[in-house]
């Protein structure tokens, strides 16, 4: 029966990357994703998570092998927003942290109806990163 750390690679492979490009794009070392693709090392939530969002996969496929009814192993590219992708470059944030940031965001306004709903501007973007800084370190 495949593993978490099976899927990983089966994914990572899939998109025809290496270890090391899975390892910049999460900003988790390549020692680490070697172990957990090797079972040999389990890999927590938060991590879970950097790499299912790198491989644009879902944290559902690679823990029980089964994408969920609105996603396949390869989810449609995510689109960064001009605003986003401007205040990234200005807090040299890696692309991992920058889908973190956008999903963040996505999740705050998930909760909002939508007449309350603005563009965000590259100040908005780098003030919620600058906030959630705060709270989570």
């Amino acid at each position: 029966m495949p593993t978490v750390g099976d899927r990983i690679r089966e994914v990572r492979e899939h998109r025809r990357w290496t270890q090391d490009r899975l390892a910049e794009e999460t900003d988790i070392s390549k020692g680490f994703l070697s172990d957990v693709e090797n079972n040999k090392r389990n890999v927590s939530s938060e991590y879970l998570l950097r790499i299912a969002n790198a491989l644009g996969a879902s944290v559902d496929y690679l823990l029980k092998g089964e994408p969920s009814s609105a996603e396949s192993v390869s989810q449609a590219p995510v689109v960064i927003p001009q605003a986003l992708s401007e205040a990234a470059h200005q807090l040299s944030l890696s692309y991992s942290k920058t889908i973190e940031l956008l999903n963040a965001h996505r999740s705050v306004i998930a909760r909002r109806s939508n007449k309350d709903i603005k563009e965000f501007t590259v100040e908005d973007w780098k003030a919620l990163y600058e906030a959630l800084q705060k709270v989570f370190g």
